[in-house]
């Protein structure tokens, strides 16, 4: 049951990373990290605690990311993927 699962979340966090890359490229979005609320996260925290989308439990979370429009994460105080990897990793 337990392999079952991990290989849906698996393969789900692949399928997703492929429809968001597209999306990303497509639409001239980014990710940007720390501003999403609870429950809003568009995919994968950098902690790997989850791969799916919605599952982030904290608003604002440096670890979690949305996508947005490209240019607008700094003014929404968030963070590009290197910062915000930077911050975890100097919190462990």
């Amino acid at each position: 049951m337990n392999n079952k699962l991990l290989v849906s979340a698996a393969l789900a966090a692949v399928m997703s990373t492929g429809v968001i890359a597209s999306a990303e490229a497509g639409s001239k979005k980014e990710k940007c990290y720390g501003v999403a609320k609870a429950g809003q996260n568009d995919c994968a925290n950098l902690a790997g605690t989850h791969s799916c989308a919605g599952q982030s439990t904290l608003s604002d979370d440096k670890g979690e990311w949305k996508l947005v429009t490209k240019g607008t994460c700094s003014t929404l105080g968030g963070l590009s993927k290197k910062e915000a990897k930077k911050l975890y990793l100097a919190s462990k």
